[in-house]
């Protein structure tokens, strides 16, 4: 066993232990399934404060934005009717056709007569009437703000042509941004006669890239009102008024879906998303209070009691195995992606990283081929465990390779080195 120590930003030391495993098997169990503590990347310690208990949302999930990494779920994977959340996806689309260029902020939509009924069908709209010449930035506004699903439905329109052409549209989209346990049928989140829903986890994963893929049209949902036809509706995001870090995102209410909310908050550069559905209440003031509360307490305690810590870069070279066989006699070996962990507030000088290696390894080696496995530790409680794989082809060798390596896989069979 040999070890040896890196230095990561700030003034953690984190040991990282090479261990030579000749066979998969030799390395530690994987994690248990989701609830258990493996899987939200929080150690089991008795010391770990627990999430908020007065949380009466039926399912939940808070998640640090950084790393994607949940800190706190409550069945964050079971279906639910989305209810006006998914104006979060209508939102991520348009964005995306004006980041492409294809529509433009000050374009002006015709209101359809089709968009101007969804309005006056559901509890909440922008008061756009047919046949009236709308900007795309207001009926960004109107959907954000406003919940319009009028709104909503005019923006489809814009985009794809028709209301049914851009649900395929979101719906591909779910599935590129990993949302599988999700899926629309109207661009607003009205009940609908085919089944919708999604969950806390797809929608704290759209939330993360809304924010992350569109900076700037994400201020759209820190707005407290918007104004239009001599009407100002305020956000019904309660959140927003209460403390300045919160800047997001989504209420959503249906009688089958509960009172539902998708929150963020920014504080000394970290931000944690919040998700709260399914939540009871006698009235819309109670309801809107109480996700308010919980989605406030969760991102509180998330605050308060855990950090995220980036270990390792994609891309950086951590060992370089043996190769039998091959044009060249080692890989480089890393990680695919970066190495983050979210842990409870002072204990990062207590991480340590083991890095196993599977062997003996043999030409030809593909880019992205497992090598073995790096395994984080906080006080001997398993946080996460990554892949390490080969950071760069190895072809095989020539005939005088082969049969020098042959020899020596020979010989290590027989006396392992």
């Amino acid at each position: 066993m040999m070890k040896f120590f890196l230095r990561f930003p700030g003034p953690m030391l984190l040991a990282l232990v090479l261990v030579c495993s000749p066979v998969l098997a030799q390395t530690l169990p994987t994690p248990g399934a989701a609830g258990a503590a493996g899987a939200t990347g929080v150690a089991a310690l008795a010391v770990t404060p627990q999430p908020p208990s007065d949380i009466t949302a039926r399912s939940y999930i808070l998640v640090d934005f950084d790393s994607g990494l949940p800190i706190a779920a409550r069945d964050p994977d079971v279906e639910r009717e989305p209810a006006s959340l998914t104006k979060l996806m209508t939102a991520y689309v348009v964005f995306g056709e004006i980041r492409a260029g294809k529509i433009r902020l000050d374009d002006m939509v015709t209101v359809s007569e089709r968009a101007w009924r969804t309005g006056m069908d559901g509890a909440s709209r922008m008061f756009i009437e047919v046949g009236a010449r709308v900007r795309v930035e207001d009926l960004l506004r109107g959907m954000i703000v406003q919940s319009g699903n009028d709104a909503s439905t005019a923006l489809a329109e814009l985009v794809a042509g028709s209301e049914g052409a851009f649900v395929d549209l979101m719906n591909a989209q779910a599935r590129a941004l990993g949302m599988h346990r999700s899926y629309f049928t109207n661009p607003h989140g009205l009940p609908s006669d085919e089944a919708q829903y999604t969950t806390p986890a797809d929608m704290a994963r759209l939330a993360r890239a809304l924010i992350r893929d569109f900076p700037d049209l994400y201020a759209l949902y820190s707005e407290k009102s918007f104004r239009y036809a001599d009407i100002e509706q305020s956000n019904r995001n309660l959140l927003l008024w209460r403390d300045e870090s919160f800047d997001g995102l989504k209420t959503g209410w249906t009688s089958a879906a509960g009172y539902n909310l998708v929150s963020s908050a920014k504080r000394n550069d970290r931000r944690l998303i919040a998700v709260v559905m399914g939540i009871d209440a006698p009235n819309h003031q109670r309801g809107g209070i109480i996700r308010a509360n919980e989605s406030q307490a969760l991102i509180n305690w998330g605050m308060r009691f855990f950090e995220s810590r980036k270990l390792f870069d994609a891309g950086l070279v951590l060992s370089e195995p043996r190769v039998y066989k091959g044009e060249s006699s080692t890989v480089q070996a890393g990680l695919a992606e970066p190495f983050w962990v979210v842990l409870p507030q002072g204990q990062a000088d207590r991480l340590e990283a083991t890095m196993e290696l599977w062997g003996p390894h043999q030409a030809p080696i593909a880019a992205g081929d497992t090598l073995g496995e790096v395994v984080v530790t906080l006080r001997g409680e398993t946080l996460d465990r990554r892949p390490l794989v080969a950071l760069a082809p190895v072809e095989s060798g020539g005939m005088f390779r082969w049969l020098w390596d042959s020899a020596a896989l020979g010989l290590r069979s027989a006396w392992p080195f």
